[in-house]
C-alpha cells in the first residue's frame, strides 16, 4: 500500500508544472480574446456600404452590393444587412440581434415570399445567401462564447500574432473549434480557421486593409472567406464608414427588417 501511495504521489507532483502550463495557456487565451473584443466594442452604432463578391471554384464572380446599420446595446449588439442589387436578391434582409450571455437571435426577409423566417439554431451553419459565410460569422460573437487556449506566436505580415485556440460553447455551433490570429501590436483579428464536426479544416478568414476610423474604430476595408472543400470565395469589400449616426432599437425590430428595403 505505502508503495502504491508513494507512486500516486509522484505522479501528482510530476503533473504540477503541466498543469500550472495549462492553466497560463488559458489564461493568456483568454486575456488575449478579451482585448481582441474590446477593439471591436465602444463604437455606439454605425453604417457601412458593402460589396459582397462571389467567387466559384473556376474564378468565375458575381457581386452584390449591401448596406449595413450596427447598434451596440446594453445586452449586446443588433445589426442589419440590406441588399441593394442585384434585382433578384434586393430587398432582401438579415437582422441579427447579438447577446452577450443570451442565445444570438437571427430573422431572414425574403421578399419573393414576402415573410420573415428566423433562422432556428440548428440553421446558423447554413450557408448566408450563397455566400461561404455562415449566418453565424456574420455576428461578431462575444469572447464570453468561446472557452481559449494561447497556442504560440508566429510571423503574420510583418506584424507578430498571437494564435490562439477557440471552442464554441454553442453545441449548436457547425463548427468544434477555431484558430484565431490576433496581432500583438493593436489586438486585431487578422485570421480565423474553422474547422467542421468531423475536425477537418473547412474555412479560412483573412481581414486586410486595416484603417482606423475617428482615432480609435478600427476596421478592415477587406475580409475574405475561403472554403477548402468546394474551393468557394467569398470577399467583402468595406467602404464608407460613419459612425454616431443616432440609430435606436427600433431602427432593428422585425418591422424595420420587413420596411428595410
Amino acid at each position: 500500500m505505502r508503495v502504491v501511495l508513494s507512486v500516486l504521489l509522484l505522479i501528482a507532483v510530476a503533473c504540477l508544472p503541466f498543469q500550472a502550463a495549462h492553466a497560463d495557456t488559458v489564461a493568456e487565451g483568454h486575456a488575449l480574446a478579451k482585448a481582441a473584443d474590446a477593439q471591436l466594442r465602444g463604437y455606439v452604432d454605425s453604417q457601412v456600404s458593402l460589396t459582397m463578391e462571389l467567387v466559384g471554384p473556376s474564378g468565375q464572380t458575381a457581386s452584390r452590393a449591401l448596406r449595413v446599420r450596427s447598434l451596440e446595446t446594453d445586452s449586446g449588439e443588433y445589426t442589419l444587412m440590406v441588399f441593394d442589387t442585384p434585382r433578384d436578391v434586393a430587398g432582401s434582409a438579415l437582422l441579427s440581434h447579438n447577446f452577450r450571455e443570451a442565445d444570438d437571435q437571427q430573422w431572414l426577409y425574403l421578399p419573393a415570399i414576402r415573410r420573415v423566417k428566423q433562422i432556428g439554431a440548428r440553421d446558423k451553419s447554413g450557408p448566408f445567401m450563397g455566400s461561404e459565410f455562415a449566418f453565424e460569422d456574420l455576428v461578431t460573437p462575444f469572447y464570453e462564447k468561446f472557452s481559449y487556449r494561447y497556442e504560440q506566436d508566429e510571423a503574420c505580415g510583418e506584424l507578430t500574432c498571437a494564435i490562439v485556440e477557440r471552442i464554441p460553447r454553442d453545441p449548436h455551433s457547425g463548427y468544434t473549434r477555431q484558430r484565431v490570429w490576433i496581432d500583438r501590436e493593436h489586438h486585431l483579428i487578422r485570421q480565423v480557421t474553422y474547422y467542421d464536426r468531423r475536425e477537418t479544416l473547412l474555412k479560412t478568414y483573412t481581414a486586410s486593409d486595416f484603417e482606423q476610423h475617428e482615432g480609435r474604430h478600427w476596421r478592415p476595408a477587406t475580409m475574405r472567406m475561403e472554403n477548402h472543400q468546394n474551393r468557394r470565395q467569398t470577399r467583402l469589400l468595406w467602404q464608407d464608414f460613419q459612425f454616431g449616426l443616432g440609430l435606436d432599437s427600433r431602427d432593428f425590430t422585425q418591422n424595420a427588417l420587413l420596411r428595410a428595403r
